[in-house]
């Protein structure tokens, strides 16, 4: 189990990331009276098998049905970084932006994806998205060399991150009971028309994640559940 934070942030690689990762979470979390930020690295512009679809046009859907899900949790602040779909790159530039969110926002809970799951759905974005959040939040945001104008110009301090929970492991050790909001991440994953429309009907999408969120919880002694491995850090 974890302690609720006051601030958490989510790092999410694609739009419907973050709420197949920690919907319920979040949508708990929210309930308890935590803020909640989204940060969006990329405009999901790839993901489609619609052969008519444009990139324009499917990045332009992608980011509404993002803002209606993160709302359907609760979510009030959702950060759009507009990379394209698999254009992530552990890079300066991604890091700056990742740390400037985190300074401007001082959460005291990260979320992102694990970079180390070794088996199924290894995306790129996922694997570049978790490691360059690790770093963005130990140690380049926690030291003002790091990015100084941050700063000298914008006024934003640096800021310590508590622990980081990534979803998607291989190895989880900290388990959240998501219960009472089960349902709303469900209507939230229901808002990424997109990529659900595929997957048949909505009662489709609901015995799906019941049962991926009942394995979890079987883990833990709980009827529905998220599963994460934690990094702390010393405040």
């Amino acid at each position: 189990m974890v302690d609720r934070p006051d601030v958490a942030m989510v790092v999410t690689p694609h739009p419907d990331d973050a709420e197949i990762g920690c919907g319920g979470t979040v949508a708990k979390w929210i309930r308890e009276g935590t803020r909640v930020v989204y940060v969006l690295c990329t405009n999901g512009d790839k993901g489609t098998g619609d052969r008519d679809m444009t990139s324009e046009r499917l990045a332009a859907l992608r980011e509404e049905e993002q803002a209606q899900a993160a709302a359907a949790l609760g979510v009030e602040d959702v950060v759009y970084l507009r990379h394209p779909d698999g254009g992530l790159e552990d890079s300066a530039e991604f890091r700056e932006q990742l740390v400037r969110a985190i300074r401007a926002h001082t959460p005291d809970t990260v979320f992102c994806p694990d970079p180390l799951r070794q088996s199924f759905y290894l995306h790129r974005d996922h694997r570049i998205c978790g490691q360059v959040t690790l770093d963005a939040v130990f140690p380049f945001a926690r030291d003002h060399l790091h990015f100084p104008n941050h700063l000298r110009v914008d006024g934003l301090e640096p800021h310590k991150v508590g622990e980081i929970l990534m979803w998607g492991t291989e190895a989880p050790d900290t388990f959240v009971d998501i219960t009472d909001t089960i349902d709303l991440k469900i209507a939230a994953l229901l808002k990424h028309a997109t990529q659900v429309a595929g997957a048949g009907s909505d009662r489709d999408v609901e015995e799906f994640v019941k049962a991926n969120a009942s394995r979890i919880g079987q883990r833990a002694e709980m009827p529905y559940g998220e599963a994460f491995r934690a990094i702390q850090y010393r405040r």
